[in-house]
């Protein structure tokens, strides 16, 4: 776990904006007139992540926090490793060509039968 990221969700949330908002979408009366869902906005990044699924606010602020917290791991993560171009051997050319030519011969011998 990277140091810079709190393991508990108060810390996080003490470095976060916090947002409660209407969710949108199906869920009828009660989806629209309470606000449960929540978007939390990360200061020092700028990292946004929501939740609206539950009903609870309770809960979707735990779903976004979870949310954040593989954002921010993805986002503190060491770049990868630049790949190397490489090209294939001599060995592995010829056999290909080989294997080639033997394909070739067994589609040449699939002529209908009686011609020539």
């Amino acid at each position: 776990m990277n140091p810079r990221i709190p393991a508990d969700n108060d810390t996080l949330l003490a470095a976060c904006d916090v947002e409660t908002l209407k969710g949108s979408g199906p869920g009828g009366q009660h989806r629209n007139k309470t606000e449960s869902a929540v978007r939390l906005r990360h200061r020092e990044t700028g990292i946004v992540a929501q939740a609206s699924e539950r009903r609870s606010q309770h809960q979707n602020m735990e779903v976004a926090a979870e949310r954040l917290r593989v954002l921010l791991e993805r986002h503190f993560a060491p770049p990868p490793k630049a790949r190397r171009a490489t090209r294939p051997t001599r060995g592995s050319q010829e056999r290909r060509h080989v294997a080639k030519k033997v394909r070739a011969k067994i589609k040449q011998g699939r002529g209908r039968v009686g011609e020539e």
